[in-house]
């Protein structure tokens, strides 16, 4: 079995690192500073077709998960925050297209969405609707034509930056709990859409915004997939994305971490280099030892995913590793860099926040252990072969 990145892959990163350096990192601190990813930037990696599709004919085909993964972590590395916007871009915008919509639905939006020039994001999360996804409050009433949808997202990424956004609602109030919720594509600049830019600490400069919905008439044309199975086609989207966000999550481990052992390298105390302290010369094995481990565990994802084969086991286990091995690290990194690591500009501050914000996305530490223990619970023990 081979363990290396693909020689055309490895072609690829090389041009991709070329890329960020010229249209990414000379940018960076503004976009911090603003709290913005630009829409040029989506723009400048459609170009080059970074934006997990490739066009063939008219057509658009989803790029391998190895190759997606590969190229999210190391974005994440250098900014987590500008990742996560490129992964609702195309992991849950166009990818929830790709899995759910019509033909005639993918001819219209998808196209627009794979060059960068429409912006999809995803509306599932309310304040009463996080790790217990189909507990949702907003409500699509049918109308002749269409629906009227009515209700509060709460935490939308790209939200405000976006265009479209996919939007889950409860159209069957009556039906089974796995029945009421249908998925909608919302045009955000439709008459009773408001939105609100919310002030974050975490994943900076991608947006954060609450969505509100009164009385909003989306055409009948715009239900994506089958009325009734929002809440599994969103449940869907996430485990697809959960490849990804282990990914981000995993640069994110990888970008405290590098930082972090140069400081060691550099940085003198006692009279000796911080490196020559055993304590923190094992601690930095023992954290390079666990982000392999994540990232062998992560590219088995990609290769179930890539085969066609059942991926959700893996890539629970990728992500509960990898926002473990970030959440660890990203605070290691900090402590080495003492009080400097405080301040807003100094490179090491997001990382700590960004990787708790990863424990979040896709689902909780605890709901990636339910995932697990539910999979695994019928193959273990007593006569389990």
């Amino acid at each position: 079995m081979d363990f290396s990145i693909p020689g055309e892959l490895a072609l690829e990163l090389r041009k991709f690192k070329d890329f960020l350096n010229v249209q990414l990192t000379p940018y960076l601190s503004t976009w911090y500073e603003q709290e913005v990813v630009p829409r040029s930037f989506f723009a400048a990696l459609a170009k080059y077709q970074w934006l997990g599709h490739d066009e063939n004919s008219g057509s658009y085909v989803e790029q391998t998960a190895l190759k997606q993964a590969v190229l999210m972590e190391h974005l994440a590395k250098l900014s987590p925050g500008v990742a996560v916007a490129v992964l609702v871009q195309t992991s849950l915008g166009i990818k929830g297209l790709s899995l759910f919509a019509s033909e005639k639905q993918k001819r219209t939006y998808a196209g627009p969405a794979v060059r960068g020039e429409t912006l999809i994001c995803l509306g599932n999360t309310e304040p009463s609707a996080g790790s217990d996804v189909a507990n949702l409050a907003a409500k699509a009433e049918k109308v002749d034509g269409g629906w009227l949808l009515n209700g509060t997202k709460a935490y939308v990424t790209n939200g405000t930056v976006s265009d479209l956004a996919l939007i889950t609602a409860i159209a069957d109030p009556d039906a089974p709990r796995n029945r009421r919720v249908s998925m909608f594509l919302v045009d955000l600049s439709s008459k009773g859409v408001a939105r609100k830019k919310l002030h974050k600490q975490v994943w900076i400069p991608s947006d954060l915004s609450r969505i509100t919905m009164k009385d909003v008439f989306v055409p009948e044309g715009n239900l994506i997939g089958e009325r009734g199975r929002g809440l599994q086609q969103v449940l869907t989207i996430f485990m697809h994305s959960r490849v990804n966000i282990s990914a981000l999550t995993l640069g994110t481990a990888t970008g405290a971490f590098e930082l972090g052992v140069e400081h060691m390298r550099r940085r003198e105390i006692f009279g000796k280099k911080l490196r020559e302290f055993q304590a923190k010369a094992f601690e930095a094995a023992d954290f390079f030892t666990r982000i392999e481990a994540a990232r062998l565990m992560l590219w088995k994802a990609c290769r179930a995913k890539d085969q066609g084969a059942d991926f959700q086991l893996e890539a629970s286990m990728a992500k509960y590793l990898s926002v473990g091995i970030a959440r660890e690290v990203g605070a290691w990194a900090a402590d080495l860099f003492g009080a400097a690591s405080v301040l807003f500009e100094h490179p090491v501050h997001k990382y700590p926040l960004d990787a708790w914000a990863s424990s979040l996305a896709e689902g909780t530490q605890d709901v990636q252990k339910l995932i697990i223990s539910r999979a695994i619970l019928g193959k273990v023990g007593p006569g389990a072969s």
